[in-house]
């Protein structure tokens, strides 16, 4: 049996041209920046590194709860 994962293919790369960051185009990724990709379908998005740091927060966060292993209340 293979190991399964929740995380979806992701990466930390640097970045070959400048482009905005897909979580906030104000963010601008400049070549050479060290950068977040994820894997979306076919392609990828990349977020700078200001961006990654608050989605591995989430994401830990999340994965901490489920760690729990308690299930969710619902009504």
């Amino acid at each position: 049996m293979s190991t399964k994962s929740l995380l979806v293919t992701c990466r930390i790369d640097i970045a070959g041209r400048a482009h905005d960051c897909q979580a906030n185009s104000r963010h601008r990724i400049n070549k050479g920046d060290v950068r977040l990709k994820v894997r979306n379908g076919l392609g990828w998005d990349h977020y700078c590194s200001e961006c990654a740091k608050k989605i591995f927060a989430k994401d830990l966060a999340k994965i901490a709860q489920l760690e729990k292993l308690e299930p969710e209340v619902t009504e």
